[in-house]
């Protein structure tokens, strides 16, 4: 496997590229998105640390269009105290002016007064294609303005190309290229926030509601938030469902009542449809879950909720790591370098074609237009189509009581090392996969301490129903290695006759299953498959990016320090006081 060689000396690698001589603008256009300031933040850092001069453009395209005051050069200490503001402190404005060859115009004169050849632009699809729409007539307007004797020709020598680097900034994460848009994370931790707080209510009067998140031409906030909670039922406009929805809905509904389950979650996108193209709308749901169920139902509207707040870690460190990478690649670009857009591809920043990309974006809505849904939800990419898998596979009510298929396994979850966000929701998706797949799956409780003494049982379907939003570790867990254990462990695997084994957690699990893997030649009950998944707030645990609950750490971590210095804590580790 071939390894990508480190960049040993980061600040070597940076001064190799100067920007002295070099102007840089940045703006925000479209809709606001929590992160917008974070990119500004550090497009203005980066480039002052190349040694360019950057200026913000305030209002958007408007601003520049208009000029004057609307564009300032930044200072480093400009961008102070910006990264965790919502929204943008540089202002947004939809400009009809820049639509115009006449706007175009005055907003390129307003650019060569201050010698800017270089520009981020962060906003959506429509910003962006009006960002490269300017970069293609650049040179024409610049003959226009001379030919009105605006400029003259030693402006046009010293600003003949335009430069354009586009980052995307929008809650629904509906641009193709990228697998997360600035904004989208903060957006459904502001949907999460509203979930958890409803469903105490919910829960004490066996409600059910309907609640509509943004999303007029993409499903992927309503997906993604239905997922994390467990929704019973969600509406996209990707994928309409069937003719005989509302059957099968409420024959849905009415069995998770039965099961005594006291809450029902029903989240539908803003644009959901069905087949022949009907608005399914949060009100028509109500009537229909009333009229057939008699079921006390709510509607919430989330509406601008979604876009408030301040940013998540995840956005906050999106953003930066995007502003960065945008000032390199206008620092790189050369006369014949296309406009680009930096995406985040598996965990990396990179620079794709922007039109490309927002070509591939139009043809997701015409693909929808044509009712060719598949092809939709191929055309938003690996991320969306797994999404809408996974939430499709752990919705599907396995009966108990079916008989498991005759290859299967005996499947034993457990949890070990420190509890971590997200353990539940892990333990909810392999019990319910396995019960899919025709497995019997057993909860081990108390980790490998529990493993030895017995405590093991077997976990149905119905079991785990909730568990997504529950932190901790439902099933227990302790920091015990198996290897002062394994004659007891073995012997429970073979009385419950445990042929394969999941570990949640931390660098314990990892220490534990290779602990099992040595004393195979041992213990033959320990050759069978076995798996780890990484659960730990440290992300510590080799072969992965990160580690489930590290990043709702991370997000506990920029909440107590925007509360400032209000709390000393001791720990075993560390005796002296610490301010947090």
């Amino acid at each position: 496997m071939a390894v990508a060689p480190k960049r040993q000396d980061t600040r070597k690698f940076f001064e190799n590229l100067s920007g002295e001589g070099k102007s840089i603008a940045v703006l925000t256009s479209g809709g606001d998105a929590q992160g917008m300031n974070g990119a500004v933040r550090a497009v203005v850092r980066m480039g002052i640390y190349v040694g360019a001069k950057v200026y913000f453009i305030h209002e958007g395209y408007q601003g520049m269009v208009d000029g004057g005051d609307n564009i300032q050069e930044a200072t480093w200490e400009s961008v102070s105290s910006m990264l965790q503001v919502g929204g943008t402190v540089i202002g947004s404005a939809r400009c009809k002016d820049f639509r115009t060859r006449e706007g175009r115009l005055k907003a390129a004169h307003n650019l060569v007064k201050l010698n800017i050849t270089n520009m981020c632009v962060i906003g959506g699809d429509g910003s962006l294609t009006g960002a490269n729409l300017f970069r293609e007539e650049w040179s024409s307007l610049l003959d226009e303005l001379l030919q009105q004797g605006l400029i003259d020709n030693e402006a046009v020598v010293s600003n003949s190309v335009l430069h354009i680097v586009g980052m995307v900034g929008s809650i629904d994460n509906d641009f193709c290229g990228t697998d997360m848009t600035i904004g989208t994370d903060s957006a459904l931790h502001r949907i999460i926030e509203v979930v958890d707080a409803i469903m105490t209510t919910a829960q004490s009067h066996q409600r059910t509601f309907v609640l509509e998140v943004m999303g007029r031409h993409c499903g992927y906030l309503a997906l993604v938030s239905a997922l994390a909670c467990g929704a019973d039922w969600v509406f996209i406009p990707e994928m309409p469902p069937e003719d005989g929805w509302e059957d099968n809905m409420c024959h849905k509904l009415s069995e998770n009542r039965a099961e005594r389950k006291r809450l029902n979650i029903i989240i539908v996108a803003e644009g959901a449809i069905d087949s022949h193209n009907k608005a399914i709308t949060p009100d028509y749901i109500k009537d229909l879950v009333v009229s057939r169920l008699g079921f006390d139902t709510r509607v919430t509207i989330l509406g601008h909720v979604q876009r408030g707040g301040t940013p998540s870690a995840f956005d906050r460190i999106l953003a930066s790591r995007m502003g960065v990478e945008a000032v390199l690649a206008l620092l790189e670009a050369s006369a014949t370098t296309p406009a680009c857009v930096v995406s985040l591809v598996g965990n990396q920043a990179v620079r794709l074609p922007l039109m490309e990309c927002v070509q591939m974006t139009q043809e997701v809505q015409k693909a929808m237009d044509e009712k060719k849904f598949d092809e939709a939800v191929r055309l938003r990419g690996r991320s969306f189509e797994h999404n809408l898998a996974t939430y499709r596979l752990l919705s599907y009510h396995k009966a108990d009581g079916e008989l498991p298929h005759q290859n299967a396994f005996n499947v034993a979850v457990l949890n070990v090392g420190a509890p971590a966000a997200g353990m539940n929701g892990a333990v909810r998706s392999a019990v319910r996969v396995g019960i899919a797949e025709g497995h019997r799956v057993f909860a081990v409780s108390d980790g490998f301490e529990g493993f030895y003494k017995g405590q093991i049982k077997e976990i149905k379907w119905g079991d785990v129903g909730g568990w997504t939003g529950q932190g901790g570790s439902l099933l227990g867990t302790k920091r015990t290695l198996p290897g002062k254990h394994l004659d007891k462990i073995a012997e429970q695997m073979r009385i419950h006759n445990i042929n394969a084994l999941l570990v949640i957690g931390g660098f314990e699990a990892f220490e534990s299953l290779l602990q099992l893997y040595e004393a195979r030649d041992h213990h033959e009950e320990f050759c069978v498959p076995m798996c780890m998944l990484p659960a730990t707030i440290s992300n510590n645990v080799p072969g992965t990016d990160l580690s489930i609950g590290a990043d709702t750490s991370i997000n506990a971590i920029v909440e107590v320090r925007e509360q400032g210095p209000v709390e000393r804590i001791q720990t075993k580790e560390n005796p002296g006081a610490v301010w947090i």
